[in-house]
């Protein structure tokens, strides 16, 4: 895509969906990190089944440490790699008592630091809590990035990289979140529901899947939709 095409490309999103947030629920920076830790390999609907009580009872990395990491395995325990999940979240919640004064740290390199989070956690904690504009590529932004032509990559971080060079203003804040909805709801892994893309005809994908029977394009998504 080039310049023009990317600009009409989020902006198109933006107009569908102009206040996206993450699906993960949490109350604060600390229950969101611990839920993106939790996240990976797994759904966000199960993370959120499995925390709604947890979170009820934890707050705050002291509450954490209390519960202990028997007492977390039997809240998360339906989701998957549950044993070493815990363990990292207990070890990261000490880690945040005795080195940050129990605060999530606003920065990468701490962040990075702790057990249990990697980069694409550290950029959704930096983005959702302290308004970074950072680019959390998962399975879904890397399959859009690809897919679509606007950032593509042989790794999770070459397409981090692309979309840092080709994302313009005033989309950065939200592009992550944008692209992530719209790979789990749109352009799946699957079959990519081309016949409902509002940006199919921005999309270097071939060839578009066609509408079901008696489904109708969206009028936005351009004449090759």
């Amino acid at each position: 895509m080039n310049k023009a095409q990317v600009f009409d490309f989020f902006q198109r999103l933006a107009e569908a969906n102009p206040h996206p947030e993450t699906e993960l629920e949490s109350g604060n920076s600390y229950q969101l990190l611990v839920a993106v830790v939790l996240s990976a390999q797994a759904t966000d609907a199960g993370v959120n089944k499995a925390t709604r009580r947890l979170f009820q009872q934890v707050r705050t990395p002291e509450d954490m440490v209390a519960l202990g990491e028997d007492g977390l395995k039997q809240h998360i325990k339906t989701i998957g790699l549950f044993n070493t999940k815990a363990k990292n979240v207990i070890a990261l919640s000490e880690a945040l008592v005795a080195d940050h004064g129990s605060q999530v740290p606003d920065d990468r390199e701490a962040l990075e630091k702790l057990p249990g989070v990697g980069r694409k956690t550290a950029n959704v904690v930096l983005n959702v809590s302290f308004g970074r504009e950072t680019f959390a590529v998962d399975t879904h932004i890397f399959r859009v990035g690809n897919r679509t032509g606007l950032a593509r990559g042989k790794t999770p971080l070459a397409v981090e990289l692309k979309l840092e060079k080709a994302v313009p203003q005033p989309f950065r804040l939200h592009a992550h979140h944008w692209l992530i909805l719209h790979g789990r709801y749109v352009c799946k892994a699957r079959t990519p529901e081309c016949w409902r893309c509002i940006v199919a005809d921005l999309c270097a994908f071939k060839p578009k899947t066609p509408a079901p029977r008696g489904k109708a394009a969206p009028a936005s998504a351009g004449g090759d939709a």
